[in-house]
């Protein structure tokens, strides 16, 4: 049962092979034997995915359907989940329940989808490792030594070792498509306002986007389905209809017109890793696509800019973490001030430190000309580029990550060797594009993904040409040894 993909278990559920309280049973059996070595989740939530899987079943039982109704599937911990603690993966935020749902968890729930558990992550999702969690970090499946890349390591491995078929993650520098790559999933990053950020805790407001983690482009069609719309309660969501993900799938891709940035292969990119990326390409060559070399010429100052304007953010975000209203507070203060620093100073690890300070720097009198606001003169040059590539190109492909996963502790000297492992993901985000990663095969063992990028509101073209795609490779079917 474990290995089923979301379209399977819809299937079954349909044809009675199965009920949700017996998949759900059989998963939080798995996760209860397996999780310990991989650390993928920081709390489970027996109780209500038991509720919720009879609930489910009842409806199926009245004649109800749907392709999530009684689905298992987890949340990453910084979805507002009622009742349930919601940790964002930090010291700072150990003790809290959130009073309310978000809008993605409510949004799911409602279609029937069974919640096992709130899954590992970065602290306050400040990474590209999962190794800066207060609960330590989360073990990829393909290799216990190595990452799983991070900040949504935790739903990525729990997806990978077939805990469960899907769950959600949340992007902001390439922290859906990352993880994805180095685990062997896809993961999709919608258009910024395309899935709803109420009740998503936030780190980079104007960067951030939910979306969906699986083991194929057919079941993030069925998440992102469940997951996307409009929400007057978040005020950047974008009225725009939902088209039918799943509908959309089979289009031929006959005529397709692919672009490949000469940036992307530069010295930085492991050549294993390029070969495989043109072996893709030459995939998607025989289903119909036209290929032609394109230019993103300001790709080089986007890591600098990305790491400006989201530090910028994330200062001002966090500054409502003090100790006073909810989260953790410091032993026996002896003051205000003092409260303040020492709750701050226990509550947050070394990595959201070092943003918080980047960031408050950034946006200080004297400094926020030179810094912040040239970061953003430099975030609307990638976005023209981008917008100029999309006039001669349909979607632009090319790889996720320059390196296959590296191993725990290899970089944690080094935060900014870490950073530069983000250079093909943050761009989407700085110009609030979709971009998806898919698996396209393996280095030493490891996996390697390719990213495709489209226009805004276009994630059904990539969902279509990775369905495509994995119609005709197996990369998407290898299992890690083991589970």
């Amino acid at each position: 049962m474990h290995q089923l993909t979301l379209a399977e278990i819809a299937r079954g559920l349909a044809d009675k092979k199965f009920s949700s309280e017996e998949l759900t049973r059989v998963l939080l059996a798995r996760i209860a034997q397996l999780d310990p070595q991989l650390n993928s989740f920081i709390s489970l939530t027996e109780e209500l995915a038991l509720q919720q899987a009879q609930a489910a079943d009842a409806r199926r039982a009245k004649g109800e359907s749907g392709a999530l109704l009684g689905a298992p599937i987890a949340h990453k911990d910084l979805f507002c989940t009622q009742g349930i603690r919601t940790s964002c993966g930090s010291k700072m935020l150990d003790n809290f329940k959130a009073p309310y749902d978000a809008t993605v968890v409510a949004k799911l729930a409602a279609a029937g989808a069974v919640t096992l558990g709130k899954t590992n992550m970065d602290e306050f999702a400040m990474g590209s490792a999962n190794e800066s969690s207060y609960y330590g970090p989360a073990k990829n499946p393909w290799n216990l030594e190595h990452v799983p890349g991070g900040s949504s390591g935790g739903s990525a491995v729990a997806v990978a070792a077939r805990l469960l078929p899907a769950a959600t993650a949340t992007d902001t520098g390439g922290s859906i498509r990352q993880p994805a790559a180095f685990t062997n999933l896809t993961g999709l990053k919608p258009t910024y306002g395309r899935v709803s950020r109420w009740g998503m805790i936030a780190y980079a407001s104007s960067l951030d986007q939910g979306g969906p983690l699986a083991r194929t482009a057919e079941d993030c069609a069925i998440l992102l389905q469940g997951m996307a719309g409009f929400d007057p309660n978040d005020s950047t969501s974008i009225d725009e209809p939902v088209p039918d993900y799943s509908a959309g799938l089979n289009g031929s891709l006959q005529g397709l017109r692919i672009g490949v940035p000469k940036e992307y292969f530069s010295a930085g990119l492991d050549p294993r890793i390029a070969e495989l990326i043109h072996n893709s390409v030459k995939e998607l060559q025989k289903l119909g696509a036209v290929v032609k070399e394109v230019s993103l010429p300001n790709m080089q100052h986007a890591i600098p800019a990305y790491y400006v304007i989201a530090p910028a953010e994330a200062s001002s975000n966090l500054s409502r973490f003090d100790g006073v209203r909810f989260g953790y507070r410091c032993e026996d203060p002896k003051d205000l001030t003092d409260l303040y620093k020492r709750s701050r100073g226990e509550g947050f690890g070394a990595e959201v430190q070092r943003r918080i300070m980047v960031g408050a720097y950034a946006l200080s009198a004297g400094y926020y000309d030179a810094y912040y606001l040239k970061a953003q003169k430099i975030r609307r040059l990638v976005k023209n580029d981008f917008m100029a590539a999309f006039n001669e190109v349909d979607i632009i492909l090319g790889p996720t990550t320059p390196n296959p996963a590296w191993k725990l502790g290899a970089k944690n000297s080094d935060p900014v060797a870490a950073y530069l492992e983000d250079v093909y993901t943050i761009t989407a985000n700085l110009a609030g594009l979709p971009g998806l990663s898919m698996p396209a095969g393996f280095v030493d063992g490891l996996p390697v993904g390719v990213q495709l990028l489209a226009p805004y509101f276009q994630e059904g073209r990539l969902l279509n040409v990775a369905h495509q795609y994995q119609l005709n490779t197996d990369w998407h079917t290898r299992t890690p040894t083991g589970f």
